[in-house]
């Protein structure tokens, strides 16, 4: 990371995303859909039992303002948490008697890797549970008029902390994806850059690097992507129903706190003693609810549970591996520019400051 100061991989991490984002979101927003268990109901023709081509591929932006505004921040974080610890392992890693590390390169990147994700997570999760349920917003249809991100904020209004309920899910689906991608990726560039040198073919230029990194990372990304589908599968599945469970909870609390009858200026009606009465009688009912909560807490369905629903309504391939095929492009494309780019960022900001960066950096 020599050459290279916080600010420059804050900077090119955030870049990164931004473009990214805006190129590939749309193949994104396809993948949710497919994976969705409203996918038939939704966008199936009941006559034809044929893809409703109009309504699927109706607002393949719906959700990106959210995700624009967190994956600047937690791919900054990511990145220079990665970069930070992979720095640091490397630094004390100790070398015995022989001429290998105790620790080999693909742990460390694997590990530097798995840290910085549970980081970026964090920042991440509800974002993602946002953009995930906007993409699966019909604005065309009925009401359905205002913005996709605005009507999903609003389900979450009476529950904001069920945003962060996919927050297990998300990492659970990053954790090894990163872990597999990361080393696989570090291997692939040192790779082609061994055989160009080899060649006499290295021109080590800013375009040379950048492509290289493209490559790599775009290679590794898809087969990452494809191994973890099924993670991907139920993580779609819980961030879907976290609205759900917001709109319950908002529901209950309407419920169990009815409205007395007023009068056309908005006075109460009801006598002092009828609204004692039926003050006392609500707080009772509201303490008998509260007790039952307790005693019988609201019953979520872990990612375990859920995948054993999708194998059985759907079977292994056509269930946990639903989208398979479109997250494997989108990754093939995603990180490839995602990587790519952040590369080439933080060389360019380094080499302006008339800085080099260190050939195994690179």
């Amino acid at each position: 990371m020599a050459g290279n100061t916080s600010t420059d991989i804050l900077v090119a991490g955030a870049f990164a995303a931004f473009t990214v984002d805006l190129l590939v979101y749309p193949l994104d927003t396809l993948k949710t859909r497919f994976q969705s268990p409203e996918y038939n109901r939704l966008y199936l023709d009941k006559a034809t039992n044929a893809v409703n081509k109009q309504v699927l591929f109706r607002g393949l932006y719906q959700g990106v303002g959210s995700v624009i505004i967190a994956t600047l921040p937690s791919s900054g974080a990511f990145f220079t948490t990665y970069e930070g610890v992979k720095s640091t392992f490397t630094k004390y890693n100790p070398t015995f008697s022989g001429s290998s590390p105790l620790l080999p390169q693909p742990i460390i990147h694997s590990a530097a890797s798995s840290i910085a994700e549970l980081v970026s997570c964090a920042i991440l999760t509800p974002a993602e549970v946002i953009k995930q349920n906007a993409q699966m917003v019909d604005t065309a249809k009925g009401d359905n008029k205002a913005n996709a991100t605005l009507q999903t904020l609003a389900k979450f209004r009476s529950n904001p902390l069920a945003l962060w309920r996919g927050y297990t899910a998300l990492a659970g689906r990053n954790l090894p994806f990163t872990a597999l991608q990361f080393p696989i990726f570090e291997r692939l560039k040192q790779g082609i850059k061994k055989h160009r040198e080899d060649r006499g073919t290295r021109t080590n230029t800013l375009l040379e690097n950048g492509l290289i990194t493209a490559a790599s990372a775009g290679s590794a990304g898809a087969f990452a992507a494809v191994v973890t589908t099924p993670v991907d599968v139920v993580k779609t599945r819980i961030m879907l129903a976290a609205v759900s469970s917001a709109a319950e909870d908002q529901t209950g609390n309407t419920n169990s706190n009815p409205k007395s009858p007023v009068d056309a200026l908005g006075r109460s009606t009801q006598s002092k003693t009828e609204g004692l009465k039926d003050a006392l009688q609500n707080s009772k009912q509201g303490l008998k609810d509260a007790i039952q909560n307790v005693a019988k807490p609201v019953s979520r369905k872990g990612s375990i549970q859920i995948a054993r629903e999708i194998i059985a309504d759907q079977g292994v391939i056509k269930g946990l591996f639903r989208g398979g095929a479109l997250r494997a492009v989108w990754t093939l494309i995603g990180s490839g520019l995602y990587l790519g780019v952040y590369e080439s960022g933080r060389v360019y900001l380094a080499q302006r400051r008339g800085e080099d960066i260190d050939n195994e950096d690179i």
